[in-house]
C-alpha cells in the first residue's frame, strides 16, 4: 500500500501538468459549439427584436417573460365542460405583431388567470379541416393573428378581437364577464416601462 502510493504521488505532477490542458481545450470546443448551436437557432438574446419576424423562440417567454402561459392548464374542451370563461389567443412565434401583443396576453393571464381560462393558441398547431366544432380552437380561428376571442360561461363568443387590440378592451368585456365594477369607477390603470421589451399596468 505505501509502495503504491508512493508511486502514485511521484506520477501525480506529469499528469497535473496535462490534465489542466486537455480539460482547457474540451471547455473551449463545448462553449464553442453551443454559441454556434444558439446562433443558427436564433435564440441569441442580443439579436432578439420585437419589430420583426424573424423567429426568437416562444413570445410570452422571450417577450412577455411570462413561462407559464404555454401550455394552457385546460383545455378549450374543459372550459366548456367547466362552464369556465375562456380567453382564446391565436398567435404566431415568428409575428411581429404578435411579439407586440404577448405582454397584453400576459396582463390579461395576470389580473384574470384565476377566474377565466387563457389559451394561447399557435395557429400553426390548427389541423387542417374543412369544419370544427365548438370545442376545436379551429372553429373561431378567422385567419388573422394575433386573434383575441372571449367565450363566456355558456361558451357564447362575447368577444372577437383581431389584430393587437387594446388590454382595456379586453378588460372591459371581461369586467362584465365578472360582474366587476366598470373601469370609470375604478382606479385607473397606466403603463409603466419595465424593460425593452415589457410593461406593467400600475394605479396612477
Amino acid at each position: 500500500m505505501i509502495r503504491l502510493f508512493s508511486f502514485m504521488t511521484e506520477q501525480a505532477p506529469g499528469k497535473q501538468q496535462k490534465f489542466p490542458k486537455l480539460l482547457i481545450k474540451v471547455c473551449l470546443i463545448g462553449l464553442l459549439s453551443l454559441g454556434i448551436i444558439v446562433n443558427s437557432w436564433g435564440l441569441s438574446p442580443a439579436i432578439a427584436s420585437i419589430n420583426d419576424d424573424r423567429l426568437d423562440g416562444n413570445i410570452f417567454v422571450v417577450y412577455a417573460g411570462n413561462g407559464s402561459l404555454v401550455p394552457a392548464k385546460l383545455s378549450l374542451k374543459d372550459s366548456l365542460d367547466r362552464e369556465m370563461p375562456t380567453v382564446l389567443v391565436y398567435y404566431l412565434d415568428d409575428s411581429r405583431d404578435c411579439k407586440q401583443f404577448a405582454i397584453v396576453v400576459s396582463r390579461i393571464q395576470e389580473f384574470y388567470g384565476r377566474a377565466a381560462n387563457i389559451i394561447p393558441i399557435s395557429v400553426d398547431s390548427i389541423p387542417a379541416k374543412e369544419t370544427y366544432t365548438k370545442q376545436e380552437a379551429g372553429y373561431y380561428y378567422q385567419d388573422i393573428i394575433p386573434q383575441t376571442v372571449i367565450l363566456d360561461g355558456e361558451g357564447n363568443k362575447i368577444f372577437d378581437g383581431q389584430g393587437q387590440v387594446k388590454y382595456e378592451a379586453v378588460d372591459d368585456v371581461l369586467r362584465e364577464v365578472f360582474d366587476l365594477v366598470p373601469r370609470s369607477e375604478s382606479v385607473e390603470l397606466k403603463r409603466r416601462t419595465v424593460n425593452e421589451f415589457n410593461e406593467e399596468l400600475v394605479d396612477s
